[in-house]
């Protein structure tokens, strides 16, 4: 943030550093199965642990940088562009060519070799 304050969202409650952790790694697990990560809550667990799990190594990836990316919220601004761009780069980090910018050109969602949906046009900086 850019005047240095931390900002703290009004529903945050002082929860135990065990739940808060449970609670962060179910958070990071139900996120990533909605972009169709496969991993496990108990293999989500391992990887934040730091044990060795058997999964797709762009799977491992999205799970650890969601971890960063949490750990690193509560000093980011909801209406910052620049921390939304930080969160992206954790988020993306080895997973796109270009984490924490926006992309220049289009992307779509492909059912086999149909176009099923076009993404607005990307943003140059």
């Amino acid at each position: 943030m850019s005047d240095k304050t931390k900002y703290k969202p009004p529903y945050a409650i002082t929860l135990t550093p065990r739940l808060r952790r449970e609670n962060r790694i179910r958070t990071i697990q139900a996120s990533l199965a909605i972009e169709n990560n496969m991993l496990t809550l108990e293999q989500v667990t391992a990887v934040i642990d730091g044990k060795r799990v058997l999964g797709l190594p762009r799977e491992i990836q999205e799970v650890r940088n969601a971890f960063v990316a949490y750990e690193a919220m509560d000093n980011w601004h909801p209406a910052s562009e620049a921390d939304l761009l930080a969160a992206h780069g954790l988020l993306m980090s080895t997973l796109v060519d270009q984490p924490g910018v926006y992309r220049s050109g289009g992307v779509g969602i492909f059912r086999g070799e149909q176009l099923v949906h076009m993404a607005p046009p990307g943003c140059l900086i």
